[in-house]
């Protein structure tokens, strides 16, 4: 069976390199994500019913190098109109090649695209990943805390400490799912939380504490400070078990069995929740899930949202109709195929589908409301987090380093990263 798998892909490889003129009227889409191929497949036979024009989709995955897969579609003359990237790191081996689409119709229904260093804009949108202090419904209701009355570090304290004194009755083993081992989530620590630091609150162009770091590694003491105070508050109440030998299936997992109010983790584990762990979660009641900002400071008001890949537009192609059809998709009718079949979150304010995950009706609540902050440690240096500043963040949870001294490390040690 692997004998003949590895010779179908093979052929359909030397197929698809082949430079073709078939789509003279259409277009090419090369998608990078695997899962999403037949409901996008089913969207382009939608529009193609309604306007005539043919989109072809092309689906690779599951650990193809698509960006190598591209630049040998481009040596052979057959590059696709609609292409897709990860961020600055994919589009920089395109500088030149993509148009910039600001204002095209779709630009103006989501913030969620991929502006370049120039300030065009080149990445289309198709769904939206969130972050934020993830919650419980069913055991916050049972305690009496309202989620939406967490505002700022004291109204987020006084919630942590009820529900803590009402453990037993509620039948939970901690009040938080957090997790600093630096081997295991370095990225949930160091990147998804601290990402916070850099943007909670701030509008999605706001750069201001991500153009600080990038200066030397600098840090705001004082909004750093209060960043430190609520994750000494996550340290304090974790489950023991979890908080530094723990793991990301341990934590995903005791969340969807009801063991935790909160889980510091992004949406990507409502897909954890109705699959991987949906025994567990049917147990605990298949409870609602909702976000609470991680408002270290009164008043921060937003969730961070954005989208893991992006699709540009290749500028030597059939660009009429590649904008046209992406035009298409963010309407409501792309997006209902794009949220209820394919289970994207959608990046655009006026869509009214929402996919069947439990945390999509919180996303799609902030995204509506323009509540939503960017993600700008995506470009903070690789080697950050993994080699640094995430054991910083376990140093902290074992008890080694206080609020000041945690601070202080990161003063320390962020500079030897960003010259």
């Amino acid at each position: 069976m692997k004998k003949y798998l590895a010779i179908f892909l093979v052929l359909t490889m030397f197929v698809a390199l082949l430079p073709t003129a078939a789509f003279a009227d259409g277009i090419r889409l090369f998608n990078g994500k695997i899962e999403i191929a037949e409901p996008l497949e089913h969207a382009a036979k939608v529009y193609e019913e309604a306007t005539g024009k043919h989109v072809e989709v092309e689906s690779l995955g599951g650990g193809v190098d698509l960006q190598a897969t591209l630049k040998q579609y481009y040596q052979a003359g057959n590059m696709p109109e609609i292409f897709v990237g990860e961020g600055k790191t994919d589009f920089d081996n395109w500088t030149g090649m993509m148009v910039d689409m600001t204002d095209w119709e779709w630009a103006k229904d989501t913030e969620a695209g991929f502006v370049d260093e120039t300030g065009a804009l080149i990445g289309f949108p198709y769904t939206t990943e969130a972050i934020g202090l993830a919650y419980n419904k069913s055991i916050l209701d049972k305690a009496g805390v309202d989620p939406a009355s967490i505002t700022g570090p004291e109204s987020m304290k006084a919630a942590f400490e009820k529900i803590d004194a009402m453990k037993d009755e509620l039948g939970i083993t901690a009040v938080i799912g957090y997790c600093a081992n630096a081997t295991e989530l370095y990225w949930s620590t160091a990147q998804h939380l601290f990402g916070n630091y850099l943007d909670a609150g701030l509008d999605r162009d706001d750069t201001t504490y991500f153009d600080l770091l990038m200066d030397g590694g600098k840090l705001d003491t004082e909004r750093f400070t209060h960043f430190a105070e609520m994750v000494a508050l996550f340290n304090q109440y974790s489950d023991p078990a979890l908080l530094v030998s723990g793991n990301y299936d341990m934590q995903v997992s005791g969340f969807a069995a009801g063991k935790y109010a909160f889980v510091t983790q992004g949406s990507w584990i409502g897909s954890s929740l109705t699959n991987q762990y949906k025994d567990l979660y049917a147990a605990a009641g298949n409870f609602e899930c909702g976000y609470v900002p991680y408002c270290f400071e009164e008043g921060i008001d937003t969730i961070l949202t954005n989208s893991p890949s992006w699709w540009a537009v290749y500028k030597d192609g059939n660009v009429e109709e590649a904008e046209a059809f992406l035009n298409w998709l963010a309407t409501n009718d792309g997006q209902k195929i794009m949220v209820e079949e394919a289970g994207c979150v959608s990046p655009y304010k006026s869509c009214t589908a929402i996919a069947n995950d439990p945390f999509a009706p919180a996303i799609s609540a902030y995204t509506a409301a323009g509540k939503t902050s960017a993600w700008h440690w995506l470009n903070q240096p690789g080697n950050l987090a993994q080699d640094y500043t995430g054991i910083i963040f376990q140093d902290f949870a074992m008890g080694i380093l206080t609020v000041d001294d945690f601070v202080a490390d990161m003063a320390d040690t962020i500079p030897q990263c960003i010259k």
